[in-house]
């Protein structure tokens, strides 16, 4: 069969182009075989020599569509074989191409143009025509003008197409950014945001940065929150996080939760009735006065927690153990002695700080900066998960009392320290907290953005949560079966491709993108892209670094954590 007799043959569908003049479209091959939503073509090649050079050249990958008597089947090429080598005396290979269905193009009939959608409804069929999709193709796919999107990158397969992420499914349906380190997800998370808050200017986005990278990526549209300007006071925390925090894990730790919650609720009492008292409403106190419990989140004061255990340390008996009451105080006052967390014991005075914290860390109102990027690189590493399970219960609290009317993007940087797969009960508030989130966020127009460069040990259930599966490079085979296991509309062929992808180079799988795609992010301009503290070795090592000044400096702010700005910050 000539060249011109397979061009003659590929036209069964309407093309339409928006006035553009369409060239032919190049047949590649026909199917052979369907089986559910996979298909094998055979690969035709031009009759002669000649027209054999401009035969297009077949990768995995490349987007191709089918042809049936109603419709376009797109699909994407997942293998090429060649299960019958030539032979001597052979003129040719026997070429295959497996290809995985994803959508199909049609007509219509309401504005009469064609449409991309997903799901394929008209099966192709033995010896059905395959073309490769051209620009026009790629484009109404991947660049549907009638929906809202934002621009990341550039298509793989065609750099003159650009690759955007659907807005509303990206995140009302959550989506995780993973890939090995150096891989470029920190500048993929800021090429997103960057390109939501071009357009959102009243947006509400929440960045946990454990590593301090991001304060400088948005440029004035950010509210730097850290530790040495910030208080998070402890009533905050609800009756678990305090058990987490203010508690040893050991034999004692039931008894001395026992004791924490009769405190707690001693001490918010206390408070309620002196703040009652101040405001002249004892005389109806008994009538109006809220049941508290000890995960109420009323105001507290630590000393009122000590002054109740001592005062029951006074009334035991010499029968009775004491040692749970002795090693709470002398937890909670270590505690509150230890310079690293004033973020959450330093202030003097206890007030109802509530409406003010929520206000700062979540937007409200967000005054031109839609965008709080939370430093938690001094946070001590045994109550970060803690403090994140605060930030996080609290963002969805809001967002329920709030009866959705604050949507709101939480980003969870480095995801799988404080969420687990595995772990002790240490994390369990935290991955509660995220949890929620994940299960029922998009109810009350919350989302989640995973950053991780193991999603292997990520907590599954959250993780399973993601409808967008943004994924850069990734070497090992345990963290590419998490994403194969949870790979979307079936496309597992395509996660083979995680270990080949270069810088910035990312597969798109899921709700977020018309169908796969391999893209490769936008550049960053310099200023504008997250902190890297370390200038590269073959750079510093060139001369001396630091000397004992400066170590002297470093050593005193060191042990100051909490009086003084960490460096990170700076």
């Amino acid at each position: 069969m000539s060249q011109a007799a397979k061009l003659e043959i590929a036209e069964p569908v309407g093309r339409e182009r928006r006035g553009v003049p369409a060239a032919p479209l190049v047949r590649i091959g026909h199917i052979v075989s369907v089986t559910g939503a996979q298909a094998v073509a055979v690969l035709e090649r031009a009759a002669d020599e000649a027209a054999r050079k401009d035969d297009p050249r077949i990768q995995i990958g490349a987007v191709i569509q089918v042809h049936t008597p109603t419709s376009a089947v797109m699909g994407l090429i997942t293998a090429v074989t060649a299960p019958m080598p030539a032979m001597a005396g052979k003129r040719e290979d026997i070429a295959l191409i497996e290809i995985n269905l994803v959508g199909e193009t049609m007509k219509n009939e309401a504005t009469g143009r064609l449409a991309f959608r997903r799901g394929v409804g008209h099966m192709p069929s033995i010896g059905d025509p395959v073309l490769l999709a051209d620009r026009h193709d790629l484009t109404r796919i991947y660049a549907p003008p009638t929906v809202a999107s934002i621009k990341v990158g550039q298509l793989y397969q065609d750099p003159g197409v650009p690759a955007r992420l659907l807005t509303d499914d990206l995140l009302s349906k959550h989506f995780a950014i993973v890939g090995s380190t150096g891989s470029g997800k920190s500048c993929a998370l800021t090429s997103i945001l960057q390109r939501l808050l071009e357009g959102h200017k009243a947006a509400h986005v929440v960045i946990l940065d454990v590593h301090n990278e991001y304060a400088d990526a948005f440029g004035e549209l950010v509210e730097k929150i850290s530790l040495s300007d910030f208080n998070l006071p402890l009533w905050m925390l609800n009756f678990h996080e305090l058990c987490v925090a203010l508690t040893d894990d050991d034999d004692n730790q039931d008894e001395e939760i026992d004791i924490l919650n009769e405190a707690v609720v001693h001490a918010k009492k206390r408070y309620s009735d002196a703040a009652a008292g101040r405001a002249g409403l004892l005389a109806r106190k008994n009538a109006e006065a809220p049941i508290l419990t000890a995960d109420t989140p009323a105001p507290f004061r630590v000393s009122d927690v000590i002054a109740f255990i001592d005062d029951e340390l006074g009334k035991l008996q010499r029968l009775r153990k004491i040692l749970p009451y002795r090693r709470l105080k002398a937890r909670i006052e270590a505690l509150v002695a230890d310079q690293r967390y004033t973020f959450m014991f330093g202030s003097l005075t206890v007030q109802d700080t509530m409406s003010d914290v929520l206000g700062r860390l979540f937007r409200i109102p967000n005054d031109g900066k839609p965008i709080s990027v939370i430093d938690l690189s001094t946070v001590p590493h045994e109550i970060l998960d803690v403090v994140i399970s605060v930030i996080a219960r609290l963002a969805f609290d809001l967002a329920v009392w709030g009866r959705g009317r604050l949507p709101l993007l939480l980003v969870c940087e480095e995801a799988h320290r404080y969420a687990p797969a595995s772990g002790d009960d240490k994390f369990v508030p935290t991955r509660k907290a995220l949890g929620r989130i994940a299960k029922e966020g998009r109810k009350y127009g919350i989302s989640l953005a995973l950053v991780t460069q193991r999603p292997s040990e990520l907590d599954p259930t959250i993780l399973s949560q993601c409808s967008t599966a943004i994924a850069l490079r990734l070497s090992s085979d345990r963290d590419q079966q998490v994403i194969r296991q949870s790979t979307y509309e079936g496309m597992t062929d395509v996660v083979d491709f995680l270990p080949l992808l270069g810088d910035r180079e990312a597969i798109v799988l899921g709700q977020a993108a018309s169908m796969p795609m391999r893209i490769r992010f936008d550049d960053l301009k310099k200023r504008m892209t997250p902190k890297n503290m370390n200038e590269g070795f073959s750079q510093s090592w060139k001369g001396d670094t630091m000397d004992r000044a400066e170590l002297d400096a470093i050593v005193t702010r060191w042990r100051n954590t909490g009086r003084e700005r960490n460096p990170a910050a700076d």
